[in-house]
């Protein structure tokens, strides 16, 4: 794990550091730990294919408190599936939302801090040449984790909603450029112990690889067909493996194809975190959502407040993915978290750190 400790703006853009001062004063009371020392302020940053992800957070009993997030839809990975490249547009619009993330970390005064990239840094070819341009400019050393951490972190972010009466979960992941998936299972009484991973695949298909393959605009059922086929192709080695005892498991998913699926589920003028992390659905009302969105045109997907112009030609390849998942783990109920790699970041940095109880 590539860690990163930053004293100041000066030393975020590469230059040498000057002060160990907290910048904006000092902490508010509530935020002074049990020996009367503040306590200290962790950032976990997830540069996806498709957003770039911001959270900040203090440690507070046997989790954390969030003081400051930041997220952007960037397309990072558009176009990478098919030229092997990060466009320099793209690559502009990293770089807008990173210093947005910079300025962020150093007016919160975050000591403690993982940075990382995901599948469009993985897959293209200036994926290092875009690093070290981040690295120069805004001084932000991007570690790319692979998928087997991406979804250890997806994992550790979404553990606390596995159902405690469950035998466990089959936990995915949709991204931008890949999905991970991970069966958790609970050894012996499925009310005792903590779900552990018992198998876990990544398959390179995320919403902006499918949408760009296959068409986002113009969605229709044959091509929506195509998408979900494409998808149970890669799926298939997971299934075989790890489809079988289900019973007493449930569906368990993180991303915004699911947090979106359950807004437009809830007729939400406006995204309500509240309201959606944790959500059930059942898998009647998953495809109930599905067939509506279908049925829409790209206009009336840009002008629903759920989803945006921004998501309007994505939504639908996300949903395909998660019919593929449907088909292959079929269960009456799915879990919406509204959490996943940031989440898992900043468990794993303050368990490191003793500042909040190892699970």
């Amino acid at each position: 794990m590539e860690e990163t400790r930053l004293r100041d703006s000066r030393e975020l853009r590469g230059e040498p550091g000057i002060s160990d001062v907290a910048i904006g004063g000092a902490a508010p009371p509530h935020d002074v730990g049990t020996n009367g020392v503040p306590a200290a302020v962790y950032a976990a940053l997830d540069l996806g294919t498709n957003n770039c992800r911001l959270l900040i957070a203090r440690p507070a009993g046997e989790s954390f408190r969030v003081v400051d997030s930041f997220s952007r839809i960037i397309r990072l990975g558009e176009g990478v599936s098919t030229t092997g490249q990060i466009s320099e547009a793209a690559i502009e619009r990293a770089m807008a939302a990173l210093a947005v993330c910079r300025d962020k970390i150093v007016a919160r005064n975050a000591r403690r801090l993982r940075l990382i990239a995901t599948e469009a840094c993985r897959a293209a070819a200036n994926g290092d040449a875009f690093r070290n341009r981040v690295a120069d400019e805004l001084g932000i050393r991007l570690e790319v984790i692979d998928r087997e951490t991406e979804a250890g972190l997806a994992v550790t972010g979404c553990l606390p909603l596995v159902d405690a009466a469950a035998s466990g979960a089959i936990l995915f992941d949709i991204g931008g450029g890949s999905t991970e998936l991970v069966r958790l299972e609970r050894r012996g009484d499925p009310r005792q112990g903590v779900p552990e991973m018992a198998g876990w695949a990544s398959i390179p298909l995320g919403v902006v690889t499918l949408a760009e393959r296959f068409g986002g605009k113009s969605v229709t059922r044959q091509s929506y067909d195509a998408m979900v086929a494409e998808v149970a192709r890669h799926l298939a080695a997971f299934a075989a493996a790890h489809g079988g005892r289900l019973d007493g498991m449930h569906l368990l998913g993180t991303s915004g194809t699911v947090t979106t699926i359950a807004g437009v589920y809830q007729n939400l003028t406006r995204y309500d975190r509240r309201r959606i992390d944790g959500i059930w659905m059942n898998d009647v009302d998953v495809t109930h959502v599905i067939d509506s969105l279908l049925a829409t045109s790209y206009s009336d997907r840009a002008g629903n407040a759920c989803i945006g112009p921004d998501r309007a030609d994505l939504v639908l390849a996300g949903c395909a993915i998660l019919d593929a998942i449907r088909n292959a783990f079929p269960m009456p109920r799915l879990r919406v978290a509204d959490r996943g790699l940031r989440e898992g970041m900043l468990i794993e940095m303050m368990r490191e750190d003793h500042a909040i109880a190892a699970a």
